[in-house]
């Protein structure tokens, strides 16, 4: 049985409460959250979960194996440095912190300490992320070429963070969870339109060896919802809808080729558009599957799926993609 503490009960909070409550094996032993309002609302619908205001309840407790920490991300750090140093297994909402160092220290202290450090990246247990790994590792795109993500909608405008730290570091995951090559540079553009400086509207290119490119178009500024995602690969293309309620993956035997006229020294394009398939995913709530990973990583020691390497992965091209806003775009390239 792991005994679990909920640290943070603002938006995220209260789904991790719930599917942690619903696992099996798994005990819910307190939710902290310096608002007492929040507070009651634990009390409410789950009477037999402790609340507190006070996060040193949670750190010295005796009882609280693991924590799920949903917070600021400039709190992360320092809230899960203190947590694994006291003997706690630790799951962090994404992104795991605010810079790259921070990240390998606490992968660090986890390492000395033996425990658990996990990142919540939701995505990667939906059931068409799931098919998309599994078409792309069977070869039914081909050689991938590029993967092309678009996250926007009228948004929660964050204080800490800019668009591509609090939407591209979705997709970035995603990514990383479909391609094993890493990227060898970035480039990043973005513009705040609110006196804190931070980028509302962002977009941001990883530059491979092998020749894929991805690019990512995030806005908390559109006036609709968009979450849609074109892989494309030499064989065939993958949509990827997040909006859809039941078709969110789709794949198209759509392709070109590409050839040489010898006599006019030009390039030949044939294009081929064939049949559409539209494979069923599961449409399972992603965060139980995550909640689910989480317990037997600490409890069987099981690698998770999302690892703290594809966390600290999507952190260093985050800090990139700040150093290349701030110098109009110049390509960083990564170590």
């Amino acid at each position: 049985m792991l005994k679990i503490g909920i640290i943070g009960f603002g938006y995220w909070g209260p789904n991790l409460l719930r599917n942690f409550y619903n696992l099996d094996n798994t005990s819910v032993i307190i939710v902290c959250d310096q608002r007492e309002e929040r507070l009651r609302i634990v009390e409410k619908n789950y009477p037999t979960v402790q609340t507190t205001a006070k996060i040193e309840e949670v750190i010295k407790s005796g009882e609280v194996e693991a924590v799920a920490i949903a917070t600021p991300v400039r709190t992360h750090y320092e809230l899960a440095k203190e947590f694994l140093q006291n003997g706690k297994h630790v799951l962090i909402e994404k992104p795991m912190s605010d810079n790259y160092k921070k990240c390998k220290g606490l992968v660090d202290i986890a390492k000395k300490m033996n425990k658990t450090i996990m990142v919540d990246h939701t995505f990667l247990y939906t059931g068409a992320v799931s098919s998309i790994k599994k078409f792309i590792s069977d070869g039914v795109l081909g050689k991938v070429l590029y993967f092309d993500s678009t996250r926007i909608n009228l948004g929660l405008f964050q204080s800490d963070i800019n668009v591509l730290w609090d939407l591209a570091a979705h997709d970035l995951s995603i990514l990383f969870h479909l391609i094993d090559e890493r990227p060898a540079s970035v480039q990043a553009i973005g513009v705040s339109h609110t006196e804190n400086k931070i980028e509302n509207i962002a977009y941001l290119i990883l530059h491979y060896n092998s020749g894929l490119i991805a690019h990512f178009s995030c806005s908390w500024a559109s006036p609709v919802k968009v979450r849609y995602t074109l892989i494309g690969g030499d064989k065939k293309m993958i949509v990827y809808n997040d909006i859809e309620a039941t078709e969110k993956v789709k794949i198209y035997d759509t392709g070109y080729n590409v050839r040489t006229d010898e006599d006019k020294k030009s390039l030949l394009i044939d294009y081929r558009v064939g049949d559409v398939y539209i494979p069923k995913v599961n449409i399972k709530e992603a965060l139980g599957y995550l909640a689910e990973d989480f317990r037997d990583a600490v409890l069987n020691g099981k690698r998770p799926t999302s690892s703290w390497e594809v966390g600290m992965e999507v952190v260093k091209v985050l800090e990139a993609s700040n150093e290349s806003i701030k110098n109009e775009g110049k390509l960083i390239k990564l170590d």
